[in-house]
């Protein structure tokens, strides 16, 4: 460790077991904070002191003597390992005692050195004053300052991170805010959720990491400079930078703290460690604006500010995981990342030029958690839509998975993909990695993903990777989200037979005629041609008492006769679920006449799938719908 290192772990230490006040002395008033002007900021670094502003007398002192001079927006202090932000209101209130000083000049130095220390006990009858200390209270703006407050902490209240962290929480409480839920993260954060009037959700996030002591605090901040100057490389960084400055045993819950801020996403960790957050939302600029999150659907404002250095620091991570370029030059990225806790998360960022700084839409990947009994014990499809589904995919159908923006769709596809036979080898095509590869791989499936991207570097453009798919063996073909002018080499390959197998992708659109007048009009391709096209499915997102959630909403077939298409639901909506439409019933669902096999007749495919319905219901209701559960029930199918 450093000299300078080690003398500030031997002051944290001291400060942690000696009242603060005891370092306050050896200058006039006590106080041994260091002042200085940065931009509009004024920074205190108070390690030798206590460095509160609502309870240390001296260091409020200190400030406002500063401020009789200097005009400032905003105040930082530091102060063993923590940093504290004061904002504009809070600033102001201590700026007018600065001003009321430096207009009283010499007339009164007992009352200037009171005002300076105590604003709210020095101004107690101002208000009634006849003579030229009020007039220059007046004009300083200290009388309306102090109005309404009796103590300090209802005038301070600054939002505090530690010093490595690049992010800060605000710890102030609507006093209508009314608390309607506590969760214990498996980080070691709270998260409450408060209902506010007017407002949106208030999801306040109490971070671990401001809990720890001064000591552990220290601990982890001297680990973290001993990973940053390079002491400390390679496998078990954060255990050994612990066990670097620490003469005791290794804390988990330090390394725990150090790893998600040297080796993970920092405070993104606590808040994807809630299984409810879907989405967090980092927007620019993000000095103004707290980050937001999706919780069960609904959207809520979070107590976290994230920095400029940390909106940077971001930025570098997503670059580094991703291995795509995020600048200036290139100012939007789509990427993907995991977690320490194992979850996925699917990036989209924006910089410079094209916004007013760096911003993210961060969305959990989900559809590795998923198999069609989970999505119908969670209420997404009934088991009839989840019977009829997997039957289809196993026989190969040419599937659309349709639907807006964060409705499901990624979800349902990576769900689909266990429905396919085992022994289908299977070919993915996405630019940016969403489906459940390493899941399948781990029950045992044939899959191959391509990446794709502009045609830049090392990634292939998506009618190349589409070609290259069609030749890496005979199989499912899935691509991830068909937009492009890969759509019409996608559809020439299902017309002419390349690909005799299951094809399955996904598509913007709100039901089938959408889906064909994207895919004919918009992206070219002969209506001959998507007349290939076997179902198309539509799955949206609503909003419920509970909050948000999502749905099949429609099964449809394709029909045609060369350029003639049209389209017949064989499940729609019925009150808040898809229900049979009664055209496989009645026999006249084209589709399901396809389906059968050469010793089957139509009702052979009506009672397999009534079958297959039974059996997703049953595994629905005894729990069993997580992939390898799943896998092993399929693994009985004939």
């Amino acid at each position: 460790m450093s000299t300078d290192g080690a003398g500030k772990t031997v002051r944290r230490m001291l400060a942690e077991v000696v009242p603060g006040e005891l370092f306050e002395t050896g200058c006039q008033h006590g106080c041994q904070c260091q002042l200085d002007l940065e931009e509009n900021t004024l920074a205190v670094d108070a390690s030798n002191c206590a460095g509160d502003l609502a309870a240390s007398a001296d260091c409020r002192q200190s400030v406002v003597e500063y401020l009789a001079d200097h005009e400032v927006e905003s105040i930082v202090v530091r102060s063993n390992g923590l940093t504290y932000r004061y904002g504009r209101s809070q600033t102001a209130f201590l700026g007018a005692a600065g001003r009321f000083i430096e207009l009283l000049g010499a007339r009164n130095e007992q009352l200037k050195r009171a005002v300076a220390r105590d604003p709210l006990e020095a101004t107690a009858g101002f208000d009634r004053r006849l003579d030229d200390v009020a007039d220059i209270a007046l004009e300083s703006g200290l009388l309306e300052a102090v109005e309404g407050y009796d103590r300090y902490a209802d005038v301070f209240s600054p939002r505090v991170g530690i010093d490595i962290a690049n992010y800060y929480v605000d710890r102030s409480i609507d006093e209508t805010a009314r608390l309607v839920d506590v969760r214990e993260l498996e980080t070691g954060s709270t998260a409450r959720v408060y209902e506010r009037a007017d407002r949106l959700p208030l999801y306040d996030l109490d971070i671990v990491d401001l809990a720890l002591s001064v000591a552990e605090r220290g601990a982890v901040i001297d680990g973290y400079e001993a990973i940053a100057e390079g002491w400390v490389e390679g496998d078990r960084a954060a255990s050994r930078a612990i066990e670097r400055v620490s003469e005791g045993p290794v804390d988990p819950l330090l390394t725990a703290v150090l790893e998600k801020h040297t080796d993970g996403y920092g405070v993104l960790e606590d808040l994807f460690a809630d299984p409810a957050v879907t989405d967090v939302y980092v927007t620019s600029p993000v000095t103004a604006n707290p980050l937001r999150v999706d919780v069960d659907g609904r959207t809520m404002e979070t107590n976290v500010h994230v920095t400029e250095t940390g909106a940077k620091a971001l930025a570098s991570r997503v670059r580094r995981t991703s291995g795509r370029a995020f600048s200036r030059a290139k100012p939007t990225v789509d990427a993907t990342a995991r977690l320490a806790n194992g979850r996925g998360l699917r990036i989209a960022g924006v910089t410079d030029p094209v916004a007013s700084g760096t911003a993210f839409a961060f969305r959990e990947q989900s559809s590795d958690r998923f198999t069609l009994p989970r999505l119908v014990a969670n209420g997404t499809m009934s088991p009839a839509v989840a019977g009829f589904l997997s039957m289809a995919i196993e026989r190969n159908a040419a599937t659309l998975i349709a639907g807006t923006r964060g409705a499901g769709k990624t979800t349902l596809l990576g769900t689909l993909l266990y429905e396919l036979p085992t022994e289908t080898r299977t070919v993915i095509i996405e630019d940016t990695p969403e489906l459940p590869v390493d899941p399948l791989h781990s029950v045992g499936r044939d899959v191959q993903a391509l990446r794709t991207g502009t045609g830049e570097g090392p990634e292939i453009a998506p009618v190349d990777a589409l070609r290259t798919a069609l030749r890496l063996g005979d199989g499912a073909l899935v691509v991830g989200e068909i937009r492009g002018e890969e759509a019409r080499v996608l559809y020439e390959a299902m017309r002419v037979g390349a690909n005799a197998n299951a094809v399955l992708g996904t598509i913007h659109g709100d039901g089938a005629e959408e889906v064909y007048e994207r895919v004919v009009s918009d992206l070219g391709v002969e209506p001959s041609s998507f007349g290939a096209t076997d179902l198309v499915v539509t799955v949206q997102a609503y909003q419920t008492s509970d909050g948000r959630t999502r749905r099949v909403s429609r099964v449809e077939e394709v029909l045609g006769n060369g350029d003639d298409i049209w389209f017949e639901p064989l499940y729609e909506l019925e009150g808040t679920e898809a229900a049979p439409t009664g055209r496989i019933d009645r026999g006249e669902s084209r589709y399901v006449h396809a389906m059968a096999g050469p010793t089957e007749e139509y009702a052979d495919v009506r009672r397999a799938i009534a079958e297959r319905t039974d059996q997703l219901e049953l595994l629905a209701e005894d729990g069993r719908t997580a992939p390898a559960e799943v896998a092993a029930a399929y693994a009985n199918r004939e």
